[in-house]
């Protein structure tokens, strides 16, 4: 039986490709972040409309990018039920994510996400046989003791919403791998598609029993752009899976703690602690080390 190929025998060029277009759908969620906590804590909006609005700004923007006609190839695909299930984790790390980001900084709901790295190398082998050396997985390791300094687990202090983010990671980490399992079966256009609509059809009622309606035309451009942002950083999160395995391009959401850090600090005034400093020098380490493993 012929063994599948290791992931250093993958063209580099492309893994190179794959890890930058990460690194900008991953700054793109950053502005999303930002987004939605400042439509849930200025606007007085309740958090299931915002995910509501954001899920539909995604399927409006599938629409102009790929046309109508392309939803009625969504009948015709073998793999109904695995498009369902990763837009089902989509739906529940966008809902949960949301949650957290109305009670915590963006820092610190950025650095629970870089638990999915770990979860991901972890499946990735298992799930997608695409392992990782032992040099790859320690450098990640570190990078998990980073975001216990940053959450301050063990040392007191920890918000309860800190469960909100990290099941949005877990549900994150499992949302990266079926979206590269499936990149190796269907069209990146078909998997942009199929999505958005679990959580548009989940948040739908939820968003109508408390929908208020926003009172100026800033209001509604924000929350049309925060679905344009998603649905796009998503977009480029698929066409970065089809180029690289799950494990190689996980680390790199370490790419969202300066962003997030930069952006609530400008926007919230929320300036990172010392624990998150001292978390974040240990994982920008790490993330450094994975980069030029890369290189």
């Amino acid at each position: 039986m012929k063994s599948a190929p290791s992931i250093d025998a993958i063209n580099r060029a492309d893994r190179r490709k794959a890890i930058a277009l990460m690194c900008v759908a991953v700054s793109l969620f950053s502005v999303l972040d930002t987004l939605a906590k400042y439509l849930a804590n200025s606007t007085g909006l309740p958090v299931t409309q915002i995910i509501w609005v954001r899920f539909a700004g995604n399927i409006l923007l599938n629409l102009l990018m790929f046309g109508p006609l392309l939803l009625l190839t969504t009948r015709n695909t073998p793999h109904k039920w695995m498009h369902f299930a990763r837009s089902m984790l989509m739906a529940a790390t966008t809902g949960l994510n949301f949650l957290a980001l109305k009670y915590l900084q963006l820092d610190q709901t950025v650095t629970m996400f870089f638990i999915a790295p770990l979860i991901v190398a972890a499946l990735g082998g298992p799930l997608l046989n695409e392992w990782i050396g032992w040099r790859r997985f320690m450098a990640i390791a570190l990078g998990f003791t980073g975001v216990l300094f940053i959450t301050r687990i063990g040392f007191g202090g920890v918000h309860y919403a800190m469960i909100y983010s990290l099941g949005a990671a877990l549900t994150y980490a499992l949302y990266m791998i079926s979206t590269r399992y499936i990149s190796k079966l269907e069209a990146p256009e078909l998997m942009q598609i199929t999505a958005p609509f679990a959580g548009f059809i989940l948040f739908a009622p939820l968003a109508y029993a408390q929908w208020i309606w926003p009172q100026t035309v800033l209001i509604w451009v924000l929350l049309l752009l925060m679905g344009f942002i998603g649905g796009f950083g998503h977009w480029l999160l698929v066409l970065a899976h089809r180029l690289a395995p799950a494990p190689i391009l996980a680390p790199f959401t370490y790419v969202g703690l300066p962003s997030m850090t930069v952006l609530g600090w400008g926007i919230f005034g929320d300036l990172p602690s010392w624990w998150t400093l001292l978390g974040a020098s240990i994982i920008m380490s790490s993330g450094g080390y994975l980069l030029w493993r890369e290189r």
